[in-house]
């Protein structure tokens, strides 16, 4: 599919299913200048925050792929429900773990100016550290039965 008839979220898609450490420099034909990025960990602005944290965790990321489950594509407002499976060596002994996840995305033309995913923490780390995996297990567990 080219550039023109190829959709905002698909390329969105192909680019983050195809991102590695090497291809950064590809962030400023996706992304605005000013970017605001924004997900549980972090509120990042400008595109050198965001390159600067992508390089950080695309440093010892062994696998990253986004499925997308539903989406609505709008001329300024995007959004994508989706499963990303990783493997990190530091997340679930390396293991592929699965994140369902919904992204915001705010267009301006072709270039994200905002960017917003939000997703379960304990779902990509806690639940997979020893002690506050064991921890987030009895919570849930106690609140299911409330």
């Amino acid at each position: 599919m080219n550039e023109c008839t190829e959709s905002k979220l698909a390329r969105f898609l192909n680019f983050y299913n195809g991102l590695s450490h090497d291809g950064l420099n590809q962030l400023d034909e996706l992304y605005a200048q000013d970017v605001t990025f924004i997900d549980p960990v972090h509120q990042l602005e400008g595109r050198q925050q965001l390159t600067e944290y992508f390089s950080h965790a695309y440093q010892r990321l062994t696998y990253c792929k986004f499925d997308a489950i539903s989406q609505t594509e709008g001329e300024q407002l995007s959004f994508l429900s989706w499963i990303m499976t990783l493997s990190h060596p530091a997340i679930g002994k390396g293991k592929p773990v699965k994140v369902h996840g919904c992204t915001e995305l705010r267009w301006r033309g072709q270039h994200i100016w905002y960017h917003r995913d939000y997703y379960d923490l304990t779902e990509l780390v806690y639940q997979h550290l020893p002690i506050l995996g064991w921890a987030t297990s009895v919570v849930k567990q106690k609140m299911a039965k409330a």
